[in-house]
């Protein structure tokens, strides 16, 4: 996606992530991006059919996939090397969400406590209208499953426009 405003610096993705991998051949291979003016994750997309529920219309499990990556990726803002889990995570679906379509999913942490944070997010039409909101309850993981996790920490960057 060209033309980001400039308040939005993008986040690394990883190599096989469902959402963000860059090398997953079934993925989304979206781009999150912290815009500096409010504090949010942000993520352009457009889900294609192939992602479908009902002719046209996403289906909600990967409305609830986009969701849980796009508010657990909020406790990420400004932080390097942040990985937390999801340990909650309760979706309300408001009206359908178009394939084919102009969106962008939005995060942004709620609190933020030790070991352990409240998000959100919501995924809007081009004229903000939202089509599914949630609200999750993140953790760290223990060091176990972190280290366990190292292995792919060369393969978490930020791509560049340019070099994509």
């Amino acid at each position: 996606m060209n033309n980001m405003p400039t308040s939005w610096e993008p986040q690394p993705t990883s190599r096989m992530c469902f959402v963000c991998g860059r090398e997953n051949p079934v993925g989304l291979h979206l781009t999150f991006y912290e815009d500096q003016e409010t504090g949010q994750i942000k993520a352009p997309l457009v889900i294609p059919e192939t992602y479908q529920g009902y002719p046209g219309i996403a289906h909600g499990g990967i409305l609830a996939t986009i969701l849980d990556e796009t508010s657990g990726r909020a406790i990420m803002f400004g932080e390097e090397g942040v990985f937390w889990v999801t340990a909650k995570l309760e979706i309300r679906y408001r009206r359908p969400t178009p394939t084919e379509t102009p969106l962008t999913a939005v995060g942004w942490v709620v609190e933020r406590r030790s070991r352990s944070a409240q998000v959100a997010g919501e995924i809007r039409l081009e004229d903000g209208t939202v089509t599914v909101e949630a609200n999750a309850v993140v953790v760290c993981p223990s060091e176990t499953l972190l280290q366990a996790w190292g292995q792919e920490q060369s393969y978490w960057r930020v791509e560049r426009e340019e070099s994509l």
